[in-house]
């Protein structure tokens, strides 16, 4: 879904290096930096004491809250929720005494899914379209589209339709969200919109 383009707002506080890229209408809050070589996409709103690093794309429509940091590695595709104080490494052996940006990780997050606050994402793998993080939960591995996730380690509970919601489905693997009375089909163990 497409909104009017507004003005882009960056607010006095905020710290946007030169060369970072800022799409129309996006919206920068107190306290956050976003460094050379970020890309941001169209109407997105970044929250207070967000940092965003060189080589980070966004996309449209992003929302991401307080207190997140994006490393190089990370990519966040369009109208995904990254909710507050949710965590992303870029390496999964870090030491300080020894430098191995050579061995930065990505970390892919599918177009409309949501984050919930204080969960943590381990570097090098991908969170499928609409699929659902829950508050708190340590991701260490991909996450199937539409999937709901929780837990440390985190593990599949379910299935959320792309408004969000848990889905039910039948003895024909079929299931209806509620809200927007899309129809939803469990093929072969994932899920797909009809």
């Amino acid at each position: 879904m497409s909104l009017p383009l507004q003005e882009t707002f960056i607010h006095p506080t905020a710290i946007v290096d030169e060369g970072c890229v800022v799409g129309t209408g996006s919206q920068i809050w107190h306290f956050a930096h976003l460094m050379s070589g970020a890309q941001i996409g169209q109407q997105c709103t970044i929250g207070q004491n967000v940092f965003i690093a060189s080589g980070v794309v966004v996309g449209n429509r992003v929302k991401i809250q307080n207190n997140v940091s994006l490393y190089a590695g990370v990519v966040i595709e369009d109208e995904v929720f990254l909710g507050p104080s949710c965590v992303f490494t870029n390496i999964r052996h870090p030491r300080s005494a020894i430098s191995r940006k050579e061995y930065f990780e990505q970390t892919i997050v599918r177009k409309g899914a949501t984050i919930g606050a204080n969960a943590t994402l381990v570097c090098g793998i991908e969170i499928g379209s609409y699929a659902f993080v829950g508050a708190g939960a340590v991701i260490t591995r991909n996450v199937p589209a539409y999937a709901l996730v929780v837990g440390n380690p985190a593990r599949q509970i379910g299935w959320v339709s792309a408004y969000g919601h848990r889905l039910y489905f039948d003895e024909q693997g079929h299931a209806i969200c509620h809200e927007s009375g899309e129809h939803y089909a469990l093929i072969r163990g994932r899920v797909q919109k009809v």
